[in-house]
């Protein structure tokens, strides 16, 4: 009997692939309640519209979840921040921080690291300072995170 272990192997990868897009499809369909404890734990800021969130934006905080016993302390301290300060956030608010992610994730290295430059010495300035440039120029000074 004669096995062609090409067409063999291209099949047994097509099916893995099929099937792992079925568990991560069904894993962005998990209600709340669904969810592990420690999975409700690391995205608690979200409780409240978790089961009213796009399956992308779910598996995207699912990874989050994933990931988060892995981070030492000050990534998990970073990620409950910027979770809380997303979960606050309007719709609107959230399509102008996607907007800004993608325009800075599209600026070549040099900028992105002049840029998180002046960030620090932004964050150094007195509360005072900080408040009269954002007085001043509100489009430019805001308080998001470039990590």
């Amino acid at each position: 009997m004669w096995i062609d272990f090409k067409l063999f192997f291209k099949t047994i990868v097509l099916v893995i692939a099929m099937l792992s897009s079925v568990a991560f499809a069904d894993e962005a369909n998990l209600t709340w309640a669904q969810l592990t404890d420690t999975q409700r734990q690391v995205l608690n800021p979200l409780a409240a519209e978790w089961d009213t969130l796009r399956p992308w934006q779910r598996e995207k905080m699912l990874d989050i979840a994933r990931d988060y016993p892995k981070m030492d302390a000050d990534k998990q301290a970073l990620v409950k921040k910027r979770l809380s300060n997303w979960s606050r956030m309007t719709p609107y608010e959230r399509e102008n921080a996607r907007k800004k992610h993608q325009q800075f994730q599209a600026l070549p290295a040099e900028k992105k690291s002049e840029l998180r430059q002046k960030w620090q010495e932004y964050q150094k300035l007195p509360e005072s300072e900080r408040a009269r440039l954002r007085a001043e120029s509100p489009d430019t000074y805001t308080d998001a995170d470039l990590n």
